[in-house]
């Protein structure tokens, strides 16, 4: 029993002892009665005096203390010693008691307000996803509030509110304009422009900020590729990743469910996810027919005129492939994985949408590497029920199962490839194979022509890829052609730990 209850139970009795005093003396003033029957009467009323006394203020005392306790103990009885405290209890009964203290956040930035960024966020889930890092490194950097217009779905991707809090100390970012200004803003007073692609830092610093200053709020209706990859001061390149990296996370559901895939895959051992981008709208967009018959070919352009933004509508299928510019088929990716002594025991994560052509153009691959699963297979159509016709959000549970995999392909380096390819290198340089799709279409052509044995095929791929698994690197760097450079998300070795002892090799885009 521990000092504090002990004191109390000792003052109890103390109490106890004065109260049956009392009562005796009240009780005993009423004289001496006349005969024993009658004196043993008056004893046992004494004594059921005293009993019911003491019960009702020893009763009196628990209740008092109670409400005494509910009102202070949060502000002052919390740091009393106690032997049974609320949470002792809790154990007592094996209840596990969710922690009531708050997640600790990093001290407000107070800073002087220049004015009012509102950017727009649209595209894909991992184009919204650089775009946002972007611009909360650009409003850090000109001092003003931040407002981010996303579409309706984000708030089902992300988690808003850890979002802004975990960022606080770097920028204000707000979920609405205060209303003088949002009532000006709804009347059509707002001054909307979209800023050039690739630009430096300085250019928000000498050309926006100005327009800042002068209309209080700046519209940028387009966020993707704004900021420069390279020739950035380093507090801002830093502060790419740590949004990137720390200030978005997913909803709590979209967790969950990625670490129940992650786990159902991991109960059978080692797994591979192939992003495999051979959806429909991929191939009408790139105009890559390879394997396709005329039927489908024709469906695929059609749809590719259909669509007035797919700006490229006459697409050479076969120089575009020759050029490494198409995603790996489903038939050229089975190849691959082999000659790059892929074990065909290994489970294989398909991170992709339908693969056009379904199984007809996933069986070579089916074939080869038998233990082929996706979200779909893995789970019930209740745990998927939410997620359906959410793009999106099916694209943030690959993302989560991409980055937690042994190792991650994707065929295609478009921006979900590139931005898990950086959070990889960022998780300690996780092995990501890296295709060299130009060459490979060749190897393969010589192969299937007969120009090259198995043998000398796989040992030719193997040497290509050697360097290309993911490992320390310096971006690629084309001043006067910045979208076709290395992208930061890809690469981002300002926030890298690099070994002392292991020289940083140049990366290649091709």
């Amino acid at each position: 029993m521990c000092r504090a209850e002990w004191e109390g139970l000792m003052g109890l009795k103390k109490w106890e002892s004065k109260v049956q005093k009392v009562g005796m003396g009240v009780l005993g003033s009423g004289g001496s009665g006349s005969g024993s029957g009658s004196g043993s009467s008056r004893s046992r009323m004494k004594m059921w005096m005293i009993r019911a006394t003491t019960s009702v203020l020893l009763w009196t005392c628990i209740v008092q203390l109670t409400a005494l306790g509910d009102m202070w103990g949060p502000r002052v009885l919390k740091g009393w010693p106690s032997c049974f405290t609320h949470e002792s209890a809790v154990r007592a009964m094996d209840v596990e008691l969710p922690s009531q203290r708050p997640p600790l956040l990093p001290p407000k930035r107070v800073y002087k307000n220049n004015g009012y960024l509102m950017v727009s966020c649209n595209g894909g889930l991992n184009q919204m996803r650089a775009a946002i890092c972007d611009m909360v490194a650009i409003a850090r950097y000109l001092n003003c509030f931040l407002l981010l217009v996303y579409p309706s779905d984000f708030q089902d991707i992300f988690d808003v509110d850890h979002f802004i809090a975990s960022l606080r100390d770097e920028v204000r970012i707000l979920k609405e304009l205060p209303p003088r200004l949002k009532m000006k803003v709804e009347r059509g007073f707002l001054y909307t422009m979209p800023p050039i692609s690739w630009s430096d830092i300085s250019y928000y610093k000498d050309q926006i900020l100005p327009l800042i200053q002068k209309y209080k709020v700046v519209h940028l209706n387009r966020t993707d590729a704004r900021l420069a990859n390279n020739g950035q001061p380093i507090e801002i390149q830093k502060l790419r990743c740590r949004v990137n990296f720390s200030g978005l996370r997913f909803t709590s559901q979209i967790e969950e469910l990625g670490r129940k895939v992650i786990r159902l895959l991991r109960q059978k051992g080692q797994f591979l996810v192939l992003h495999l981008r051979y959806e429909m709208d991929m191939l009408a967009f790139s105009g890559c027919t390879q394997g396709c018959n005329s039927d489908e070919v024709d469906e695929l352009t059609r749809m590719r005129y259909a669509y007035p933004w797919w700006k490229e509508k006459i697409i050479n299928s076969d120089l575009k492939r020759k050029d490494g510019l198409c995603p790996l088929t489903p038939e050229e990716t089975a190849l691959t994985l082999k000659a790059l002594d892929i074990d065909q025991n290994i489970q294989i994560y398909i991170a992709a949408g339908e693969i056009y052509g379904g199984e007809r153009r996933m069986a070579g691959l089916a074939k080869e590497y038998p233990k082929l699963v996706r979200k779909e297979t893995l789970l019930e159509p209740s745990d998927l029920r939410f997620f359906q016709n959410h793009s999106s959000q099916m694209a943030a549970l690959d993302y989560l199962v991409s980055l937690e995999s042994d190792i991650f392909v994707p065929t295609y380096d478009g921006n979900m490839a590139k931005v898990v390819e950086g959070h990889r290198r960022y998780l300690g340089f996780k092995r990501t194979i890296l295709l060299n799709r130009k060459l490979l279409v060749e190897l393969i052509d010589q192969y299937n022509n007969g120009v090259l044995n198995w043998d000398e095929f796989s040992s030719a791929v193997k040497e290509a890829h050697a360097d290309r698994m993911g490992s320390q690197t310096k971006r690629f760097v084309i001043p006067e052609r910045p979208k076709e450079e290395d992208y930061f998300y890809a690469n981002p070795q300002e926030c890298l730990e690099q070994s002392a002892d292991e020289p940083l090799a140049l990366s290649s885009s091709t």
